[in-house]
């Protein structure tokens, strides 16, 4: 038996029971767990990226995030527990906002969750649209392009083109992963780009997250997490990880079944 290999697949085998237990695992630590050299660790996580088993961030690794199934298996998936979030997220809308709904089955939540005001909503998702269209105080503009089946959304040339017109006062954007270290990412690289050129021009960038992506990171970056307003989260979210991104500056909102908390 090669004793190198079998070190190696213990070592890889910590490494997934860490990131399992703490949500994140950082090389330095590792390295004095394990008696061998950050460069060693730094190697077996650049594998075990390249497995798909975790994210490498700056000095350390993440989980990755719950995988990203088709629209219709996702929106079956805690649909109350999205509502909350929505709940939240929307406190935040008055009359007259132009509103930017990115695709996701959180985001299809927070379009059913609109208050009765004029708006205008702005969305790349045909089922935020639909979800919309027989809310007569809203008005409605879809954004066209390529259609992604798996993501719900238009993509591609065309709607990078027509998001460039767009200034909107809030963007509810969809992220895969949610982490006060990697920031915003998700799974779909031209997705990524039309999520980050919507957030240039937004005044308020505002993501909701269901625990299960908060602390994970998805291959392709959208933006720092300083780059969000606000960060609409579970009350049962980890309050250390959370208080990471309030240190950035971001504003924390928090859903609950019965009442809805913010927190500065």
């Amino acid at each position: 038996m090669n004793t190198t290999n079998l070190l190696l697949k213990e070592r890889h085998a910590f490494i997934r029971q860490r990131l399992l237990a703490d949500g994140r695992v950082l090389a330095l630590d590792l390295a004095q767990q394990l008696n061998v050299s950050e460069d060693t660790i730094r190697r077996d996580l650049r594998d075990l990226a390249a497995a798909g088993l975790c994210t490498r961030v700056y000095g350390g690794a993440l989980p990755l995030p719950p995988a990203a199934g088709p629209l219709a298996e996702r929106r079956a998936q805690a649909p109350e527990r999205k509502a909350q979030l929505a709940r939240a997220a929307v406190s935040l809308v008055t009359a007259g906002n132009v509103l930017f709904i990115d695709a996701g089955s959180t985001n299809l939540e927070i379009a059913a969750a609109l208050p009765e005001l004029p708006l205008t909503v702005v969305t790349n998702a045909a089922a935020v649209a639909l979800a919309l269209q027989e809310r007569p105080a809203i008005e409605l503009i879809m954004i066209g392009g390529r259609v992604d089946r798996r993501s719900g959304a238009n993509l591609g040339a065309a709607a990078l083109r027509d998001a460039e017109r767009m200034r909107p006062d809030i963007f509810f954007l969809g992220g895969c992963g949610v982490d006060a270290t990697a920031g915003v990412t998700c799974f779909n690289y031209e997705e990524a780009e039309f999520k980050r050129s919507l957030a240039a021009v937004s005044k308020t960038v505002l993501v909701a997250a269901t625990s299960e992506k908060f602390g994970t990171a998805a291959t392709y970056a959208v933006l720092p997490a300083a780059h969000l307003t606000h960060l609409v989260l579970e009350s049962d979210t980890d309050s250390s990880q959370a208080g990471e991104f309030a240190r950035q500056g971001v504003q924390l909102l928090y859903a609950d079944a019965d009442y809805l908390k913010a927190q500065p």
